[in-house]
């Protein structure tokens, strides 16, 4: 079982979505306590952590071994040419 963290910006970014798909980011991020028997994840290119896909939008993350591990969620964007 993992501990979830988000951080402020990641906070932000997600409370300007619209409701419904707060509700599936939400869904998608709790699905991340079963670190590492996650779908839709894929670890990012030039630089540290990972990418969970939630329909059109992208959470970036990063895990922090541990006891318990730490999915840290960094930020909520939409998929476009500028989110990674």
């Amino acid at each position: 079982m993992s501990d979830i963290q988000w951080t402020p910006k990641a906070l932000r970014q997600a409370r300007k979505l619209p409701p419904i798909e707060q509700g599936n980011i939400a869904d998608a991020v709790a699905t991340l306590r079963d670190w590492p028997h996650v779908e839709q994840v894929k670890a990012l290119t030039g630089k540290p952590g990972y990418r969970l896909r939630v329909g059109r939008y992208r959470v970036l993350f990063t895990i922090h071994a541990g006891i318990p591990l730490v999915v840290r969620i960094e930020e909520v964007k939409k998929r476009d040419e500028h989110t990674y």
